[in-house]
């Protein structure tokens, strides 16, 4: 581990959804007993080559700013639900939103961390026994203590 005093930021995974609120709960919680600040990190992949449709969209048209801008909305108003279910001492949160594989923006991110939480998503039975393949990346390369919330009700 390489930093964990308590100025070092939580960091939580988010991709703006109602199920990443118990992470962003859970972590905003933390960031109250620590007495440290929120680092809230979304990532998302797009491009238009990859799913072969490039053609269809305009070179005048930045899906991709598009695609940032309604996840930073997304994960804002899921930030500030959680703000207001948790209450307590305010936390000084950051978000960030940032093109790439999801548990590699999440490690890249909390390099100067002291916890990183993420979310699970089970679907059905089995779903709900194993972890998610960002979850799972993201407990095997960590170098520090990772949270894993388990999928429950929003």
């Amino acid at each position: 581990m390489t930093n964990t005093a308590p100025s070092a930021p939580i960091v939580v995974g988010t991709d703006g959804s109602p199920a990443s609120g118990r992470a962003i709960r859970f972590a905003l919680q933390e960031s109250q007993m620590r007495g440290t600040r929120l680092l809230a990190v979304c990532a998302y992949a797009f491009t238009t080559t990859r799913s072969g449709y490039g053609w269809l969209i305009p070179d005048s048209y930045d899906l991709d700013t598009q695609l940032r801008d309604a996840m930073l909305e997304a994960v804002t108003e899921t930030l500030e639900q959680a703000r207001q279910e948790v209450g307590g001492a305010p936390v000084e949160v950051e978000t960030r939103v940032e093109p790439g594989r999801p548990s590699q923006v999440l490690l890249d991110a909390s390099k100067d961390a002291c916890l990183l939480v993420v979310g699970s998503r089970g679907a059905g039975a089995w779903g709900r026994l194993t972890l998610g393949s960002t979850s799972t990346e993201v407990v095997h390369h960590a170098h520090l203590p990772v949270v894993v919330v388990p999928a429950g009700p929003p």
